[in-house]
């Protein structure tokens, strides 16, 4: 019985072993590789038989094998991270060999993106960050003003007498800010002649800022050179409480979060008077009314279904009044006075209406009032009146009341396409008033304008991004249209860098003063060609970027003398140039800088001059190297600004009565500017448990070197004297505490952007 039973076992073993091995050379082995579009391997991507369990996944070099006991027609599944999942029909009889191309899948974190002619920063996932709110506020010398920030970068000349932007061979007035799709018409305070003003806005308002040198989208117009576009912030962390307190000004204000943290409101005060400050340092100029100002902004905040309502607006006041010697005369003063009223409101809905579909809604109306009185007065401070033999001297005593409104409306709407292309379409109206009074003859000047635009994102893969829009315009106030055509295109080269090209067409109405003078004029006109190489990658940023600026019917102011002046659009004029921009936040611990470059060659023929000149507002070569270094030990970061330029070119016109035109009498060019500027930061909470209030003490200096600083001349009616225009004093110095109760702002100074 035993070795019956054996044997009975070793016999189903036997056919269990026949089966197997019927099984085995049953089998059919695959193999083969898996690569890109362009040929390159794709490791760890899986390669299965439809509905079985026959697979494998493919080495650092592409390929894969595996064997299955499947036969016939059979589907082949092919799927990895990053690319488009994709299936074929085989056919299996006998061993085979496959060889498959993915599709990369378009990814907005991997996609390229367009940087020709722009500086991105701020929360956006895909910027390269180049300039964040931090950025601004703790960079030497720029005592936390966004333009003078902007200064540092490639672009931007370092002009001193006068507020705005500089860019590429453009007047301030060609650079244009924005603030949630609208634009700013008053970004500056109100100042005096040769004596620049600082921004009205606060870095720490924005969450984004895209500082374009040149070829903007086509969502924004009316600025011929540049377009500095910011983001306001949303929901605040937490409600707080802050204050702030400097010889120079006191602030107060608290931002409100609601328990549910679907809305929120805040309020800030602040007041400036510089008495005690031009007491302890002295000005050139001689202020017989100490500059002081008050500001009240606000903002509230509401989430909707989905999307979020934001609100801000500010009043502010200001006066101040100076005296300098008059260089028409000898021992005579120019008195100069102003007071000022500005009005800002800006309200804007952003809203998710589903199915890929996206609503951005916003609206504006700002005023500003500016008061000014001119008195040309003797040695006593008394005002002089009769020039029997200088006419020209009559125009030194005048009272100017000035009112700019603006109202401003802009629906944009976006749609997703298939991966992350998009388009987007809207239009525009703005509603402009503008009321001048000189000596008690008013005008009044009136203006709709309306424009449409659209534009397209287009994502053909990750490595290759075309950006296509653009802008019908147009304006009552001159009675013209123009359509504005933008293309960009932007592909990868490697890992972190990329090339980018720019074109695009930007049209601008004349200036205001232009257009009291006469309407009949047309819009001033600039093309713009723009390459970009850059690399970013492991917190290091590098930019090259060359450009061309072709200028057409720019205003011309010929004939001209004192009293009457006729405008055309005859002007002209180029810019081009290089730039270069590097930023290392990595290399050195706790070490942040960049270095920035820019040549420029530009002439323009516009307003009274008298052929193609160097406009006396640009420097050929324009350099700024801002260092930044945070000590933990002793809880403090240092930051240095180093800005270069070489000299201006000036200009003394002769007018030739018989000819009827101007010519160049002198020239020339100043002195190179040399301007360091140093600020440091302290913050005693860092490393503190749970401390009752966080604060800060920040002090800063501009011109630590104190160099002589010569923005350009102003010249006599007759040319036979001239003065140098320098800043009212050779450094600004500054020191103050700011105070929060709720929100830690401390960590701010030692995270990644510092």
């Amino acid at each position: 019985m035993i070795l019956r039973h054996n044997w009975k076992t070793v016999f189903c073993q036997f056919l269990l072993l026949i089966s197997f091995a019927s099984s085995a050379f049953s089998q059919v082995k695959i193999d083969g590789r898996v690569h890109d579009k362009k040929g390159r391997a794709i490791s760890g991507a899986s390669i299965t038989i439809k509905d079985s369990y026959d697979g494998s996944t493919t080495d650092s070099s592409g390929y894969f094998k595996f064997t299955t006991t499947e036969k016939g027609k059979q589907l082949i599944t092919i799927s990895t991270i990053g690319y488009v999942a994709t299936e074929q029909e085989i056919n299996i009889s006998g061993p085979l060999t496959l060889n498959f191309s993915m599709k990369e899948k378009l990814d907005e974190l991997k996609a390229v993106m367009v940087t020709a002619g722009s500086f991105e920063a701020g929360d956006r996932k895909r910027a390269a960050t180049v300039l964040s709110s931090l950025d601004v506020a703790t960079t030497g010398g720029a005592n936390a003003d966004i333009t003078s920030a902007v200064k540092t970068l490639p672009g931007a000349q370092q002009v001193g007498e006068k507020e705005g932007l500089f860019v590429r061979g453009g007047t301030g007035a060609e650079t244009k800010q924005f603030i949630d799709g609208t634009m700013v018409n008053n970004p500056y305070m109100s100042s005096a002649p040769d004596i620049s003003s600082r921004g009205r806005f606060s870095p720490f308002l924005f969450k984004g800022t895209v500082f374009s040198t040149g070829g903007y989208s086509a969502l924004y117009g009316q600025a011929l050179s540049s377009a500095l576009i910011l983001e306001s912030i949303d929901m605040p962390e937490r409600s707080e409480v802050n204050a702030s307190v400097t010889p120079i000004f006191l602030g107060v204000g608290t931002q409100q979060l609601a328990k549910n943290k679907k809305s929120s409101f805040g309020i800030t005060y602040s007041y400036v008077n510089l008495v005690a400050y031009f007491k302890a340092v002295k000005q050139t100029p001689d202020y017989f009314q100490m500059p002081d100002f008050h500001n009240v902004d606000a903002n509230f905040r509401i989430k909707t279904k989905h999307g979020l309502i934001k609100y801000y607006g500010t009043i502010s006041t200001a006066r101040f009044g100076l005296r300098r010697p008059d260089f028409d005369t000898l021992g005579m003063k120019d008195a100069f006075g102003l007071k000022n009223f500005n009005l800002y409101n800006n309200l804007s809905w952003k809203e998710n209406l589903g199915n890929a579909w996206t609503m951005n809604i916003g609206t504006s109306y700002s005023t500003n009032n500016d008061d000014m009185e001119q008195q040309l007065q003797d040695q006593n401070n008394n005002q002089k009146t009769n020039f029997p033999d200088q006419p020209w001297l009559y125009f030194k005593n005048f009272i100017l009341s000035s009112r700019q409104d603006l109202s401003q409306i802009r629906a944009v709407f976006e749609k997703k396409l298939n991966g992350i292309s998009a388009i987007r379409f809207g239009a525009e109206d703005w509603y402009s008033y503008n009321k001048t009074k000189f000596n008690g003859n008013d005008t009044t000047l009136k203006d709709n304008y309306q424009a449409i635009f659209a534009e397209s994102d287009i994502y053909l893969t990750n490595s290759l991004a075309l950006k296509l829009g653009t802008r019908f315009e147009h304006s009552s106030v001159i009675n013209k249209m123009n359509i504005a055509p933008r293309a960009s295109v932007a592909y990868r080269t490697g890992p972190g860098a990329q090339v980018s090209f720019a074109y695009g067409i930007f049209y601008q109405k004349p200036e205001n003063q232009q257009l009291f003078a006469t309407t009949n004029l047309g819009y001033t006109k600039a093309t713009h060609y723009i390459l970009n190489y850059q690399k970013s990658l492991n917190d290091k940023i590098l930019r090259i970027e060359g450009f061309y600026k072709k200028y057409d019917d720019l205003i011309k102011t010929v004939p001209y003398n004192i009293f009457t002046g006729t405008f055309n659009n005859n002007g002209s004029g180029y810019a081009q140039g290089i730039e270069l921009f590097y930023r290392d936040k990595k290399t050195f611990k706790n070490l942040d800088y960049w270095v920035s470059y820019s040549y420029l060659d530009t002439k323009r023929d516009y307003l009274n001059y008298p052929g193609q000149l160097e406009p006396n507002f640009v420097a050929k070569h324009t350099a700024s190297l801002v260092v930044k270094r945070f000590f933990m030990d002793i809880k403090t970061g240092f930051n240095v600004t180093y800005s270069y330029a070489t000299g201006r070119p000036f200009y003394f016109f002769n007018y030739d009565n018989s000819a009827n035109k101007f010519s160049v009498g002198q020239s020339g060019r100043t002195k190179d500017y040399h301007n360091m500027g140093f600020s440091a930061n302290y913050v005693p909470s860092i490393g503190k448990t749970n401390p009752k209030v966080f604060w800060v003490l920040v002090a800063s200096v501009t011109n630590v070197l104190g160099s002589h600083q010569v923005y350009g001349y102003n010249y006599s009616y007759n040319g036979m004297y001239r003065q140098e225009i320098n800043p009212p004093a050779k450094r600004f110095y500054f020191i103050g505490a700011f105070f929060s109760w709720g929100v830690d702002r401390t960590q701010d100074a030692i995270n990644n952007n510092l």
